[in-house]
């Protein structure tokens, strides 16, 4: 049974080996495809894993650099220097976009922030502070930048991992199941075309002796019959020239 699992239930003939060896040639093209496919996927994970660690370390810096200008802010300008930057914004002036990357067939999400329109508030802190508003706007714009850089390569290296083992899994059963029954079913349906070309050479061969038997056997019954007939003819001859023998001691003297 175990032996049956691993391989497809088919009729053995030449056709269906065709048919199964077409199948065999088909899966190894496309585990040779995939496992190209799953490396090609594995090396650009291992680039956005090395930028994420460098992305995350610059995100320290930057976010402690962020907060200090803030801090340096608030002490120049004051506190209400938020309740004025709140009055001055409308719209939001930097915004995200997202778009696609193609990595071996799989679509990677990337986003990437814009400036819409330009800032209002270049004025804001004015009258105190604002060279350390600015310096504290830049900062945390920069900030800005590195988290949706990272959120990019967050969100592709989520993508990517599930591409891979998805792709992996794929790889693994066409190389540990799929091939392997096809090649136990090309064997299966070879060995059984070996021993039915085997039967009908004993077949043949039997019929042949048989054949052969049986115009010896002819052969036999007609020389038999030959010698019968021989036979028959000798003894009628040698009945005849009997009786030719016969009649002519019986046969008158003549008298001149």
């Amino acid at each position: 049974m175990a032996g049956q699992n691993q391989r497809l239930t088919v009729v053995p003939t030449v056709a269906m080996l065709g048919v199964v060896k077409a199948r065999f040639v088909g899966a190894t093209r496309g585990h040779a495809l995939l496992k190209k496919k799953s490396d090609a996927l594995t090396v650009q994970f291992r680039q956005i894993l090395k930028k994420i660690v460098n992305t995350k370390e610059s995100m320290g810096e930057v976010m402690k650099t962020s907060s200090f200008a803030l801090t340096e802010a608030k002490y120049v300008a004051g506190e209400n220097i938020k309740h004025i930057v709140l009055e001055n914004v409308q719209n939001a002036s930097l915004k995200v976009r997202s778009r696609q990357d193609n990595v071996a067939g799989v679509k990677l999400p990337k986003f990437e922030y814009f400036t819409e329109a330009d800032t209002k508030n270049d004025l804001t802190g004015l009258a105190r502070g604002g060279q350390q508003v600015q310096q504290c706007r830049a900062a945390y714009v920069k900030a800005i930048e590195l988290l949706v850089e990272l959120a990019s390569l967050q969100t592709s290296f989520l993508t990517l991992d599930e591409a891979i083992k998805t792709t992996n899994r794929r790889v693994n059963a066409l190389e540990n199941v799929v091939k392997p029954r096809l090649e136990n079913t090309i064997s299966y349906i070879k060995s059984e075309l070996d021993e039915l070309e085997r039967e009908d050479f004993f077949r043949i061969k039997k019929i042949q002796g048989y054949k052969r038997r049986e115009i010896e056997r002819q052969l036999a019954a007609s020389k038999q019959l030959n010698e019968e007939q021989f036979s028959e003819k000798v003894s009628l001859q040698k009945g005849i020239s009997h009786n030719l023998l016969s009649a002519g001691e019986k046969d008158e003297d003549i008298i001149f």
